[in-house]
């Protein structure tokens, strides 16, 4: 043992022979649990075992001791595990069943070192195997473990002579590149009492530098300070520990030190030493810390394409909602639900009229109170955004505006009177004033609301400004839908009044329009009061479905009007001729069907006497007082716009008092097939009315007649006119 009592003497004191023979042992490998023992000694250049003391196995074996034992299934009996690999003492004989180096170790005991022999490896000349030991303490990872290293000498036959022997503590100290300490619990400080070159190689400090010093020497300002409480921990608890924290070399330079502790006791159980096993692993530490950056990366990459995939859905699904209404109500809500829960807490959402005062207010919020709610819409309906309020600078900079850190105190200058306590509990700690613009100037503001202090990033910001252009973008044509579906609809009062109140009939009558975005179309329908106590009835169907036809429509029913009511009484045959030159004098554009009735009323109890022309409409038909349909006549001319000088006719029939004429245009009649089936043409169409008014109760009102004959529309592909005129 000179070398150990070499070093040892440097430090100017002796220890112990327990102590040097626990150095000399640690010389061969490091200490610690099989979890640990891969990472530090898995390709050491020596054979490393554990050996389970609670039942004798060799639970672990580094590469080079796979390389000696071959493919063999652990954990497996010591003895078991020497026959296989064939260990032998010096004279030859199985160290199976003797208490050789591999025994004592399993039983606890210490081996400083002892010679056996072992086959060659493939075939070649036996091999001398040097075997040192020592226990790893009590508790290692739940078990008693042993540590055993195995160390062979190529130095031919006379492998096995004293002067080899000799030599092969020093062998052992240089066989690996893994760094060895002992250091002394009983003395103060717990000072290192030998180290081996690897550990002067790696740290820059000899080893008159580092005897006798706590081995803290190698940490430094950024050595973590829980890692060291957790050494000293250890040591206090005399367990073994394993670590890995920040070194400094002599020269200063950093590397990361993998640290492995473990107690040594002798025969008795005093603590004797403990035996450190340090590895360099900046390389393997450098690895892990590029991979998790590389890993951070990713992970943000992730996040930002997800978040780009939710913004595209977003948006998607806004442009979607936003565009599929002109209700400007409805608009607000879904506006509103787009943003909550997805970009805040809760939203107010304000449209502004012309003058900038708030016409409509929604708010929206995941949870908040309604009644708070409720203030919230009450506070600001009908009066100007505050100039201090944030909103207000959105409207007027026409840009986002963002406030952090709000408390009670800094949301009283634009709380308009609500409570400000009110508002914290509805969580408003941050906010995001976004204008809506629209053409012309901004049709309204939103504002988000969020419950922590610093709630919006950039990317929230422009999803927002997109998400408020678009909203102002389709509130601006909700606006526009508005104003032309007012115009529309004093235009359809206009052109299709109520019907009067005429002696001797009843009159019903049912208006649709083909277009969502405008209340009036091109058909029309009249009943009249004629001189000469008669009855007139019209009813047509302008080309087009917009405020064009609507307006062609205008022209041509108060042409029929007048035409009716010329100085000569003229028939309806007449009439429409007049009205088709008339239409094309003052070039009023587009085609029309129009269907035109006179009647006179009876003599006598007699029947009525209809005069029909027809341009190229549906008929009219009849519903007798029994119930029975049938067409009025069969007979049409061109429709109007086509031919001025086209030859009409006035067709002739008498109409049974009690009867109904029922006067619709093609809307009506051409519709989808039901159930997939093919769709309904004139024909078919007039066939399945017919049907459904022949099963009608006999004697059913106008009124009620008008109003089933609506069921037949199954899709607004069409305006839609009906008129049921009762003849008494």
């Amino acid at each position: 043992m000179g070398s150990a009592h070499t070093r040892l003497g440097r430090a100017g004191d002796a220890v112990s022979e327990e102590l040097v023979e626990a150095a000399e042992a640690a010389l061969a490998g490091p200490s610690g649990g099989s979890a640990v023992l891969p990472r530090v000694v898995g390709e050491a250049p020596v054979a490393v075992l554990l050996i389970d003391r609670g039942t004798g196995e060799v639970t672990y074996g580094n590469t080079a001791a796979l390389r000696l034992a071959g493919d063999l299934e652990l954990p497996l009996g010591t003895d078991a595990w020497a026959d296989a690999v064939g260990l032998t003492d010096l004279d030859g004989h199985p160290l199976s069943g003797t208490d050789g180096p591999l025994s004592a170790i399993a039983t606890g005991l210490p081996v400083a070192g002892e010679a056996v022999r072992a086959p060659g490896a493939d075939g070649g000349p036996e091999q001398v195997l040097w075997v040192t030991g020592f226990p790893l303490g009590p508790g290692v990872d739940g078990l008693d473990l042993s540590l055993v290293v195995l160390l062979a000498v190529d130095e031919g036959p006379d492998a096995a002579t004293g002067l080899v022997l000799q030599s092969l503590r020093d062998r052992a100290v240089v066989a690996t590149d893994i760094c060895f300490t002992i250091s002394d619990p009983r003395r103060p400080g717990n000072p290192l009492v030998w180290v081996n070159p690897s550990f002067t190689r790696v740290t820059g400090y000899s080893a008159e530098e580092a005897l006798g010093r706590n081995c803290s020497f190698l940490q430094g300002p950024a050595t973590d300070p829980a890692v060291v409480a957790e050494i000293r921990a250890g040591i206090a608890a005399r367990r073994q520990t394993t670590v890995t924290l920040l070194n400094h070399r002599k020269d200063g330079t950093a590397f990361w030190n993998q640290l492995s502790i473990s107690p040594v006791f002798d025969r008795v159980g005093e603590l004797t030493g403990f035996v450190g096993v340090q590895s360099d692993v900046t390389a393997r530490v450098l690895l892990e810390a590029e991979r998790a950056a590389a890993h951070a990366a990713e992970r943000t990459a992730r996040r930002d394409a997800e978040a780009a995939q939710e913004r595209l859905r977003l948006m998607a699904e806004a442009t979607t909602l936003l565009a599929g209404t002109l209700d400007t109500g409805e608009l607000l809500d879904r506006l509103a639900g787009l943003c909550v829960p997805s970009l805040a807490d809760w939203v107010f959402i304000a449209r502004l009229d012309g003058d900038g005062v708030v016409d409509e207010v929604v708010v929206h919020h995941t949870g908040g109170d309604p009644a708070h709610l409720q203030d919230v819409r009450s506070a600001f309906l009908g009066r100007h955004l505050p100039e201090s309020s944030p909103a207000y600078e959105a409207v007027r900079t026409g840009g986002p505006v963002v406030v952090r850190d709000l408390r009670p105190e800094t949301l009283q200058p634009f709380s308009r009177g609500l409570d400000p306590r009110m508002l914290a509990e509805l969580g408003t700690r941050s906010l995001l004033a976004v204008p809506l613009p629209a053409r012309g100037g901004t049709r309204g503001v939103m504002t988000l609301v969020r419950a922590i202090d610093d709630g919006f990033s950039a990317s929230d910001v422009g999803l927002a400004v997109d998400l408020g252009t678009r909203a102002g973008l389709a509130l601006d044509n909700a606006r526009l839908y508005e104003q032309e579906a007012s115009v529309a609809e004093a235009l359809q009062r206009s052109l299709l009044p109520e019907l009067p109140a005429i002696d001797g009939v009843t009159g019903a009558a049912h208006y649709t329009s083909a277009s969502a975005a405008a209340a009036v179309g091109g058909d029309f329908y009249d009943l009249l009061a004629l001189p000469g106590d008669r009855i007139g009835m019209v009813i047509g169907d302008v080309a087009g479905h917009d405020l064009n036809a609507a307006a062609t429509m205008g022209q041509l029913r108060g042409l029929l009007r007048a035409g009716c009511w010329d100085l000569d009484a003229p028939d309806p045959a007449v009439v429409l001729g007049r009205v088709d030159r008339l239409l094309d004098v003052l070039d009023v554009p587009g085609l029309a069907t129009t269907v035109l009735l006179r009647a006179d009323r009876p003599v006598d109890g007699g029947p009525w006497r209809v005069e029909c022309s027809n341009a190229g409409h549906p008929p009219v038909l009849v519903r007798g007082p029994d119930g029975s349909v049938r067409p009025l006549t069969e007979e049409h001319d061109l429709l109007l716009g086509a031919a001025p000088q086209a030859r009409r006719r006035t067709a002739v029939v008498e109409v049974e008092p009690g009867s109904l004429l029922i006067g619709f245009t093609d809307g009506l009649i051409e519709q989808p097939g039901a159930g997939g089936g093919p769709a309904r043409d004139v024909d078919s169409g007039t066939a399945a009315l017919v049907g459904l008014l022949a099963g009608l109760p006999v004697g059913l009102p106008a009124p009620d007649v008008c109003e089933a004959m609506t069921a037949l529309v199954s899709a607004r592909l069409d305006d839609v006119a009906c008129l049921v005129v009762a003849l008494h």
